[in-house]
C-alpha cells in the first residue's frame, strides 16, 4: 500500500494515545502467540528416552472439558469443578527456564516436554485420596503440597508445562497440584479472564481448604499475573475461622508479576492481615504484559510492574526485583520461571538473613542489590532483594 493510498484511507478521527499503545501492545502478544499449543497438545507419547525426569501433576479446573483427543480442558468455563492428572517428561537437554515445546506431535522425548499419561479424576474424594496417598510416600517432615495458580492469556497446556518446568527446575520434593481457571489464552480476551477469574473464586477457596484437610504438613502457593488478583480475593472471601485452618499449614506465598491494581492489592492487605511469614512478590519494570494491563486499567500501576519497591517492601512483602534480569521470554512477564533453579537457594538464603520474618527487623529495610551475594560464589544474578516491617497491612 503506498503512502497516498494510504492517505486516502485514513481515518477522520484523533485516536488518544493509550488506545494507540494498546493496539501496538495487542498486535505485539498476538504476533508473539503464533505457535502456540491447542487442540491436541497432550498427545501422549511411550517413545523410550534415557534422562529424562517425570512429573506427576494433579489439577484442579473450572475449564469445560473438552471432547477433542488429547486436548482435555477448553478455555471456556465449565458447569463444575473437574480434576485431573498428567504425567510430564522433562528432556535431558532441558534449560533451566524454559520450555521445550514439540515443533510436531506428540513430541520427541529426548528434545521436548512430551506428555506420558493423562487422566481424568472421578471427584473430590478421589482426588483427596490421591493426594494422601502421594504424601504418605514422603518422608514425615517434608509432606509439602505446592500448588500453582496460572495467569491471564494461559492455555490448559501452557498452564501444565509451565508448572512443571517450575517443579522440575525447582527439584521440588512435594505433591504438585496446578489449579487452572478460564483463560481463553487469547490476549484479546483479557475481560473474558478477568471474569472468568472472578467465577473461579470459590472453587479455589475451596480447593485450599480441601488441601489444608489432607495430611500434608506444610502448603505452598505460587501465583502468577492474574492468578495473584483470583488468589487474594479467594482469600478475602473465605471466613477468618477457615482462613485460620488454612494458616496453620500455609508456609510461603509467592506472588510473581502480580496483575492487580496498586490500590486494590493494599486494600486487600488490610483487609487480610499481617501474615507470620511475608508475602514474597516478584516485580519487574519492564514487564510488557502489564504495561498492556496498565492501559487497559485505565493508566493505574500494577504490582508486578510497580515502580516503588520500598512502598511494597513497607506494606510487609519480601519485594524481588527481577527488573534487570534478561528476560527469555519476549513479554518479559515470565522471569519468575527463571528463578526455579534456585529455589532451595532462595529459600535457605531468606531464611538465614532473617528475611521469611518481620519481628526482627528494627524498623528499617533489609536490602542486596545482587543475589550472587546471597547464594553463593558459583551464581550471580541481577536481582535486588528488599524487605521491610510491616506499616500498612494493618488489618481490618
Amino acid at each position: 500500500m503506498t503512502d497516498q493510498s494510504i492517505a486516502m484511507v485514513r481515518p477522520r478521527f484523533r485516536v488518544s494515545a493509550p488506545v494507540v499503545v494498546l493496539f501496538l501492545l495487542a498486535l505485539f502478544f498476538l504476533s508473539a502467540c503464533g505457535g502456540r499449543p491447542s487442540v491436541g497438545a497432550l498427545e501422549v507419547s511411550i517413545a523410550p528416552a534415557e534422562g529424562t525426569k517425570n512429573h506427576d501433576i494433579l489439577i484442579v479446573t473450572t475449564r469445560e472439558k473438552d471432547s477433542e483427543p488429547d486436548t482435555y480442558f477448553s478455555g471456556e468455563r465449565g458447569s463444575e469443578v473437574s480434576f485431573a492428572e498428567a504425567v510430564i517428561s522433562v528432556p535431558p537437554t532441558h534449560e533451566p527456564g524454559a520450555i521445550e515445546w514439540p515443533s510436531s506431535l506428540p513430541g520427541n522425548p529426548e528434545t521436548d516436554f512430551v506428555t506420558r499419561s493423562a487422566s481424568y479424576i472421578s471427584d473430590e474424594a478421589a482426588f483427596t485420596r490421591d493426594i494422601n496417598q502421594r504424601l504418605a510416600k514422603l518422608p514425615k517432615g517434608e509432606r509439602e503440597i505446592f500448588l500453582f495458580i496460572h495467569g491471564y492469556n494461559t492455555r490448559f497446556p501452557e498452564a501444565l508445562f509451565r508448572f512443571t518446568q517450575i517443579v522440575n527446575d525447582a527439584d521440588l520434593n512435594a505433591v504438585p497440584v496446578l489449579f487452572t481457571w478460564a483463560s481463553r489464552g487469547k490476549v484479546q480476551d483479557y475481560i473474558y479472564d478477568l471474569n472468568s477469574a472472578a467465577i473461579a473464586r470459590q472453587a479455589l477457596q475451596k480447593t485450599m481448604l480441601q488441601l489444608s484437610k489432607t495430611n500434608a504438613e506444610r502448603i505452598n502457593i505460587l501465583a502468577h499475573s492474574m492468578g495473584n488478583w483470583l488468589l487474594m480475593e479467594a482469600a478475602i472471601q473465605t471466613p477468618p475461622e477457615k482462613r485460620k485452618l488454612l494458616a496453620g499449614k500455609l508456609q510461603d506465598v509467592v506472588l510473581a508479576a502480580p496483575d492487580i491494581d496498586i490500590d486494590l492489592f493494599k486494600a486487600q492487605l488490610k483487609k487480610l492481615g499481617p501474615r507470620p511469614r511475608p508475602y514474597m512478590v516478584i516485580v519487574s519494570r519492564d514487564d510488557r504484559a502489564l504495561r498492556l494491563s496498565r492501559a487497559i486499567a485505565g493508566g493505574k500501576e500494577r504490582v508486578g510492574a510497580y515502580s516503588n519497591d520500598q512502598e511494597l517492601a513497607e506494606l510487609g512483602a519480601i519485594v524481588v526485583d527481577v527488573t534487570d534480569l534478561e528476560s527469555l521470554d519476549s513479554s518479559h512477564h515470565s522471569k519468575f520461571a527463571q528463578l526455579a533453579e534456585f529455589s532451595p537457594q532462595f529459600r535457605e538464603t531468606l531464611g538465614k538473613s532473617g528475611l521469611t520474618s518481620v519481628s526482627d527487623m528494627g524498623g528499617r529495610a533489609k536490602t542486596s542489590e545482587g543475589l550472587g551475594d546471597f547464594i553463593g560464589n558459583t551464581v550471580t544474578l541481577p536481582i535486588r532483594i528488599i524487605a521491610a516491617p510491616v506499616t500498612l497491612a494493618a488489618g481490618g
